[in-house]
C-alpha cells in the first residue's frame, strides 16, 4: 500500500472575525461558504505567508522522515484555504527538500491552461529533479477555477482530454512535430524536457462522483482518487470503474483504488478532537463548497454529475458536525490506536491501495501537525502496511502496472 501526506496549505491566519469580512460588493444575506473565490486578498499577509510556507516545508521533510511514501500537493486560485496556486513551483521546493518520498501531484488543472506542453516541460523537470519520485496527477479543475483562471467552463471536459493526449504524445513520440486540435494549436512540439521515468510517470486521477471522469481513469488503467468520498459512494465508484475497465479488457484491482481522508492522530481522544474541530475550519464555517454558480458553472458538469455533487454538500462532504463526519468516516481521529481501527475499516471495506492522510489544515496548529505526523510515521503507518499486507492491498508500484500510453 502507498500512504501519503497532505495538506492543502491554507492560509490558517485568518482569525474568526476575518472570516466574515466580505468584499464590499457582496449580499448582506451571505451565508457561510462564500469565501471561495471572493474573499478579499486585502486579507492576506506575504510576510505571514512565508512564515506558513516554511512550516508546511517542515512538517513535508518530517513526513518524509517518519515513513510516508509520498507528500501530496494540489493547486487552487482566489482561495484561501490553499496557498499552491502553482503546483509545479511547489512540487519542485519539496522535491528539494525531501530525499525519498514521492511527490503526488494531485493535481494538474488541465482545462485551464493555455500550452499544456508547458505543463509536460514543468512535469519533466520535476522529475528529473526529484530522481524519478514524481507522480503527474491530472485533474479538470473546479469550477471556480474556470472563473479564477478566465476559462469557458462548458469546454472543460473537452480541453482535459485533449490537453492530456498532447501531454502524453510529448511525452512519448520524439519532436519536432505539429499539434493541430480542437482547443489547442502548436505550431511545433520538440520540448528539451522530457521525463526521467519511461515511457512516462504514472498518471493518478483525483475525483469525487463524476461518471464521466471515473470513465476517463478506468479506460486508461490510471488510479482513481476518491476525495473523501463515503464508504457507500466509495463502494459505487469501484464499480462503476471496474464497469469501464472491463470495456478495454483488463480487471481493476486495489492498485486502481486510491482514497483520500481527513486524519488527526493525538495521544488523548480528547486532543485529537479538538484538532479535528481545527481542521475543519476552514473547509466548512471559512470556506466550505462555496456558491453553486461558482462551484458548477453552467456547462462544467453534465446534469448527473451536478446532482451528486449537490447531494454530496447536503450531506456534509466538506462542512458538517464532527460527529457525522466521524460517523460516516469522512473524519478519522484519535489515539494511534482508534486510528488504526478505523483506517483497517476502511480497507476492508473499499479495497484500496492508495491512502492519502489528509492532516494539517484549517486553524489545526503546526505543533498538533508534527506530533500528529510522528505518531503516524511511529505507531499508524507500520500497523496499516501490516493490515495492508494482510489484505493483499497492493499498490501501482509494488504490481509493476503498465503504463498507458493511450492518446488520440
Amino acid at each position: 500500500m502507498h500512504i501519503s501526506y497532505f495538506t492543502e496549505q491554507p492560509y490558517s491566519a485568518l482569525d474568526s472575525q476575518d472570516a466574515w469580512k466580505i468584499h464590499d460588493f457582496d449580499h448582506p444575506s451571505r451565508q457561510p461558504g462564500h469565501n471561495v473565490l471572493m474573499h478579499s486578498n486585502r486579507f492576506f499577509d506575504p510576510a505571514v505567508a512565508t512564515k506558513l510556507f516554511e512550516l508546511r516545508m517542515k512538517e513535508y521533510e518530517l513526513a518524509d522522515e517518519v515513513g510516508f511514501d509520498g507528500v501530496m500537493m494540489n493547486e487552487h486560485h482566489n482561495a484561501a484555504y490553499c496557498m499552491q496556486s502553482r503546483i509545479g513551483i511547489m512540487s519542485a521546493a519539496v522535491a528539494a527538500r525531501t530525499k525519498r518520498v514521492k511527490i503526488v501531484q494531485l493535481g494538474n488543472p488541465l482545462p485551464t491552461a493555455e500550452n499544456p506542453v508547458q505543463i509536460a516541460e514543468d512535469i519533466a523537470m520535476v522529475d528529473m529533479m526529484s530522481g524519478g519520485r514524481l507522480v503527474p496527477g491530472m485533474v479538470r479543475a473546479g469550477g471556480a477555477e474556470q472563473i479564477a483562471n478566465n476559462v469557458n467552463p462548458a469546454f472543460n471536459r473537452e480541453r482535459f482530454i485533449e490537453a492530456h493526449d498532447l501531454i502524453i504524445k510529448t511525452w512519448t513520440v520524439p519532436g519536432p512535430w505539429r499539434w493541430e486540435g480542437e482547443h489547442y494549436q502548436q505550431r511545433v512540439v520538440n520540448p528539451w524536457a522530457l521525463p526521467v521515468q519511461k515511457p512516462h510517470p504514472r498518471i493518478w486521477v483525483p475525483g469525487v462522483t463524476s461518471n464521466e471522469t471515473i470513465e476517463f481513469a478506468a479506460r486508461r488503467r490510471y488510479p482513481f482518487i476518491c476525495l473523501n468520498t463515503t464508504v457507500e459512494d466509495t463502494k459505487k465508484i469501484w464499480e462503476r470503474y471496474e464497469f469501464y475497465a472491463s470495456q478495454v479488457g483488463f480487471k481493476s484491482g486495489p492498485q486502481h483504488r486510491g482514497y483520500l481522508v481527513r486524519c488527526i492522530v493525538a495521544d488523548t481522544e480528547e486532543k485529537a478532537r479538538a484538532s479535528a474541530r481545527e481542521h475543519m475550519w476552514m473547509g466548512s464555517e471559512f470556506a466550505g463548497f462555496g456558491r453553486e454558480a461558482w462551484q458548477l458553472p453552467t456547462g462544467y458538469s453534465s446534469l448527473a454529475a451536478k446532482m451528486g455533487r449537490r447531494r454530496l454538500i447536503s450531506e456534509g462532504f466538506v462542512s458538517g458536525d464532527i460527529d457525522q463526519q466521524i460517523a460516516r468516516g469522512t473524519m478519522v481521529c484519535g489515539t494511534p490506536d482508534q486510528v488504526i481501527k478505523r483506517l483497517r475499516w476502511w480497507m476492508e471495506e473499499t479495497r484500496i491501495g492508495i491512502l492519502v492522510l489528509w492532516q494539517n489544515d484549517g486553524r489545526y496548529s503546526h505543533e498538533a501537525g508534527m506530533e500528529s505526523i510522528e505518531l503516524m510515521g511511529r505507531k499508524v503507518l507500520p500497523a496499516v502496511k501490516e493490515i495492508a499486507k494482510e489484505l493483499k492491498l497492493y499498490d501501482p508500484f509494488e504490481v509493476d502496472e503498465p503504463v498507458s500510453l493511450q492518446f488520440s
